[in-house]
């Protein structure tokens, strides 16, 4: 009987042991990058973000499309972008909705 406890006991620890080091194991692997990665990721879209408004400065506008062509992103990534750009007062839409809806910088 003590054989058999002893048994579950060693059994239970290696398992546990092995289960917080493979936490430990992949926190390191992956907690890293994934921080670099949010990190390359904002520095990445406020580029982008900048590169529109230097369009603007030298054009009188932007359409959504635009922005999809110079920076070969996706239409909602586009959009997000552009509605940003506006909520920061850095561009105004002129327009509503569909292909006549442009940006001019403030």
């Amino acid at each position: 009987m003590n054989y058999l406890i002893l048994t579950l006991v060693a059994i239970a620890g290696i398992i546990i042991g092995s289960y917080l080091t493979y936490a430990e194991l992949t926190r390191k692997k992956y907690g890293t990058n994934a921080d670099n990665l949010i990190f390359g990721q904002a520095k990445k879209k406020e580029e982008n973000k900048s590169d529109i408004l230097e369009f603007l400065k030298s054009n009188e506008k932007i359409t959504n499309n635009d922005v999809e062509k110079m920076l070969g992103v996706s239409d909602a990534t586009a959009t997000r972008y552009l509605n940003e750009l506006e909520k920061e007062h850095k561009i105004k839409q002129i327009g509503t909705v569909g292909h006549a809806v442009y940006y001019r910088l403030i």
